[in-house]
């Protein structure tokens, strides 16, 4: 074991540092710089200087930048959305960032709920967010003969029209939904507008529609629309369903497809009877067209505890959110917004989507309340995300399996398949329901030279988790052939794993800094060194699977108050036994276990007393500690 990690070492840690000051020493090519001003900007003007700045983030969102331009937003602004971030290329980075004085600008990925108008009572302590339509038919040849179909990836299907439906029998369902698209094209939409899709159907074996979606109707099939998915349950007679659709663009090309591939069933026969195209108008709040995964009142200090029917609601904060009517029921004992400052509901995207953007820079940015990832994407590479904030992310629906429990999500940092060249460094992280950091994959896709330094999370259920590759069990005839390789977590600050706000209402609390998933990939180079892992709810770390032969780890500082330290494969230590720990896994050879005596932790102040034992193993070349307190 010692000589395959001191090889993993010399080879794997060389070529981290290389791309870890590659990416932070690299300059931005000049080209044009953008200036986002919220209070006193205009969206009609050029933007080119703070004078003219724009105003929204749907401008920046919408204008065509070129490598090596960059888009400044001003300190002690806030915008409400998402950022869809532009690729730069190779010495020519698009960068985000701030100017002027003040907090950085904050970008939210929620709703605020703060007016007394914004809520209704039903009685029994029930409140409900208030919204009425008006609904008027919108010009749409919705008849059942011009739905085409579609199949792949194995599915085998067929279809014929009897009266006003059409019947689709089903020989082979496929295992993803786009192995079966029923679709029709020729859907016009405005930027802005809501609309709303109505159909009856059923099936001879019931089944869960996947995925409805409106979207451009070629490729690349472009999204046209945020939309309220709810469970869509077929049965075997006859139901009425709806599907709400907010435009985010305005086209004359839509098309809506319905997704059925790995839900239709092998011999089943589905009857599809299109009924209604509609546009609505509402007086009040709109529906909310993403699940609320969470709610965030007055900052933080307390949050909503989601439950999943309208009979569930029972405590005051218990909250639930209706897909199909696009609103929420929170349970209160007067009007929510007489009690509280402030309300956010966190909407289920990402703050910051960036699937398949490479050479981009995000600094100096605060990123909050949003019910997925605060930064998410596949497919990235060479992207920094320096000196953020993120915090209060996730909780939002991902899914149900067959008779389960729904299952929630939301990491701060995600790099999904096929991630390189990423670097994250000096950021604070904090509230966080799944992981603060994390780089993960699927089947058949590579990780590799990812960095993660300096940072310091606080109250995150994990604040590193890896994994790549199929769970061994769940596919068994399938080949592995994902890839990892020089993955560096090294400086970073992680204290009180799991004692964040979804901690409590998760189906599986598992509070742990490090959280290793079963890692099927081949993997080399993945190197955990100098960082300090105190408190967790759980334990510090926990390795699922044994794939030490590609991981080092070591100068680590670790501390666990009372009970088990580390749960490695089958086997649990405590402070105690961290002896034995290091016999079993062959890590952490010069690691410690001890207190590493912050200066004053309940401020979030994690800067290292000078005379403490992580301060003494810094000198050597161990953890370094926080540089910054929550206030700098």
């Amino acid at each position: 074991m010692k000589s395959i990690c001191k090889s993993i070492c010399s080879v794997g840690l060389s070529a981290l540092v290389s791309v870890a000051t590659t990416l932070s020493s690299r300059a931005v090519e000049s080209g044009r710089t953008f200036f986002v001003d919220a209070a006193t900007g205009a969206d009609k003007q050029d933007g080119l200087a703070a004078g003219s700045a724009w105003r929204s983030l749907e401008r920046v969102n919408k204008t065509e930048l070129k490598p090596g331009d960059c888009v400044l937003f001003k300190r002690g602004c806030s915008w409400r959305g998402h950022l869809i971030p532009q690729s730069g290329d190779d010495g020519a980075i698009i960068k985000y960032g701030a100017y002027g004085e003040g907090p950085k600008p904050v970008f939210l990925g929620s709703v605020s709920m703060n007016r007394p108008e914004d809520w209704r009572s039903e009685g029994g302590n029930i409140w409900t967010t208030f919204s009425e339509s008006i609904e008027q038919e919108a010009p749409a040849d919705l008849k059942a003969q011009r739905w085409a179909l579609h199949s792949e990836g194995g599915a085998k299907v067929s279809k014929s029209i009897a009266g006003d439906a059409l019947q689709i029998r089903c020989d082979a369902g496929g295992t993803a939904g786009n192995h079966i698209q029923l679709y029709l094209a020729g859907f016009a939409v405005t930027e802005g507008e809501n609309f709303i899709f109505e159909f009856r159907a059923k099936s001879s074996i019931p089944f869960d529609i996947p995925h409805v979606v409106l979207s451009k109707e070629t490729k690349p099939w472009t999204p046209y629309s945020s939309a309220a998915m709810p469970v869509l349950s077929v049965g075997t007679n006859w139901a009425s369903f709806k599907v709400r659709f907010k435009a985010t663009q305005t086209a004359d090309d839509g098309r809506i497809t319905l997704f059925l591939g790995g839900g239709l069933p092998a011999g089943s026969v589905f009857a599809f009877e299109p009924a209604s195209w509609k546009r609505q108008t509402f007086t009040g709040h709109e529906p909310f067209s993403r699940d609320v995964g969470n709610i965030i009142f007055d900052g933080g200090p307390k949050c909503g505890v989601k439950k999943w029917s309208a009979a569930d609601l029972k405590q005051p904060g218990d909250y639930w959110y209706s897909a199909a009517a696009g609103q929420v029921k929170l349970f209160s004992e007067g009007n929510p917004a007489a009690a509280h400052k402030s309300i956010e509901f966190a909407l289920t995207r990402h703050i910051i989507e960036e699937s398949g953007r490479h050479h981009v820079i995000y600094e100096d940015l605060d990123l909050r309340y949003g019910a997925a990832h605060g930064i998410g994407g596949s497919g990235t590479h060479h992207i920094t995300a320096r000196n953020l904030d993120i915090s209060f992310i996730g909780g939002g629906h991902q899914h149900t399996p067959p008779g389960g429990k729904p299952v929630r999500y939301g990491n701060g940092i995600e790099f999904w398949s096929g991630a390189h060249d990423n670097l994250v460094e000096s950021c604070r992280i904090w509230e966080i329901y799944d992981a603060a950091l994390t780089n993960q994959g699927d089947d058949n896709n590579e990780q590799r030279d990812i960095v993660y330094r300096d940072n310091v999370i606080w109250n995150s259920e994990y604040s590193f988790e890896y994994w790549n590759g199929k769970h061994p069990e769940n596919d068994k005839t399938r080949e592995q052939k994902s890839k990892t390789r020089d993955i560096l977590f090294e400086h970073n600050t992680c204290f009180a794993a799991g004692r964040g706000w979804g901690h409590t209402q998760r189906p599986d609390p598992n509070g742990r800094h490090l959280m290793f998933y079963h890692n099927t990939a081949a993997t080399q180079g993945v190197i955990v060194r100098d960082n300090i892992f105190c408190d967790a709810t759980d334990s510090c770390l926990r390795m699922l699977n044994d794939w030490t032969a590609g991981l080092v780890m070591d100068r680590n500082c670790w501390f666990q108050p009372k009970g088990e330290l580390i749960w490695f494969l089958k086997s649990h230590f405590t402070a105690d036994q961290f002896e034995d720990y290091r016999m079993q896994s062959g890590l952490d050879a010069h690691s410690i276990v001890a207190d590493p005596q912050f200066r004053d932790a309940r401020a979030l102040d994690f800067r290292l007393a000078p005379a403490g034992p992580a301060a003494t193993l810094a000198k050597d070349g161990g953890p370094a500690g926080s540089r910054k307190r929550l206030s700098d």
